[in-house]
């Protein structure tokens, strides 16, 4: 039987309109979407991204993105204290917390963790308000999204030491070595993998996903940064999560719509989506 260009046509939108993408964790409310947000959140559904979850890390985006979340019923918010911000947290930071990460689309506390590479917090501010973090996050009953930078060892023995298995969640913008992929999956952890997998100079990075399994793996964009190839130097959107997904792939030697389906079903568990 042979079809026309039109019925074929027709036939591959059908087809991606069953595909859905989650980008588990983006920046939506920051200043880079406040002229077109309702645009960038039309353009990542017309691509198939069904969620986006976007993390306010500092007081000054904590309401917004919950606003947002409230605003979209594909919008999740995740509501924590970035490394970099960890010197800002005062007596009002936790109870601020408690407050709005109750909000039903709340659904992880986070980003928090170590950036070792940047400095922006002294190194011991970071450690202590990464271990009451953790805390206050297993009081939430949420998962954690842990941002780690040039901060491996450190990072997996204070989950370890916090009894962060008891929340699990996800390692954000993965950037360690397959051993610790491991220990962080053997926690409960998933990882979650960035545009940056698209990257010329990631081939050591796309070793250690491909023996990770995809039954642990989360595709996110960080937008507005990190933009995959073929948009690097542009702003990061949830719509490229796509890209990312389909270097996924490539790199596993498996379908796209293999990923999309997998990362979707694990995205929805570590958040607790119906």
């Amino acid at each position: 039987m042979r079809f026309t260009p039109i019925f074929q046509f027709s036939i591959i939108l059908v087809f991606r309109s069953l595909v859905m993408l989650i980008d588990s964790h983006a920046h939506l409310e920051m200043e880079e979407f406040k002229n077109d947000l309702e645009a960038v959140i039309q353009r990542a559904k017309e691509s198939g991204v069904e969620y986006v979850f976007t993390v306010g890390t500092e007081e000054k985006d904590w309401k917004r993105a919950v606003e947002i979340a409230e605003s979209y019923p594909s919008i999740y918010a995740i509501l924590g204290v970035h490394p970099h911000n960890a010197k800002e947290i005062d007596d009002r930071t936790y109870p601020m917390l408690r407050k709005l990460c109750r909000n039903g689309k709340v659904k992880a506390y986070g980003e928090i963790g170590l950036d070792f590479f940047r400095n922006l917090s002294p190194r011991d501010v970071q450690l202590k308000r990464f271990r009451e973090q953790i805390g206050l996050a297993k009081e939430l009953g949420l998962p954690v999204v842990i941002h780690d930078r040039e901060a491996h060892q450190e990072t997996l023995e204070i989950l370890k030491s916090e009894g962060a298995k008891d929340c699990a969640g996800i390692i954000h913008c993965f950037s360690g070595d397959y051993e610790m992929a491991k220990t962080c999956l053997d926690m409960g952890f998933y990882i979650s993998i960035p545009g940056s997998i698209t990257f010329k100079n990631a081939e050591s990075f796309r070793e250690v996903v491909k023996r990770i399994p995809l039954e642990s793996l989360l595709i996110e964009t960080d937008s507005p940064f990190l933009t995959p190839v073929p948009f690097r130097g542009k702003r990061n959107e949830p719509s490229y999560v796509r890209y990312t997904a389909q270097r996924v792939a490539e790199v596993k030697n498996i379908s796209f719509e293999k990923v999309a389906e997998v990362t979707t079903q694990n995205a929805m568990r570590v958040y607790r989506l119906d």
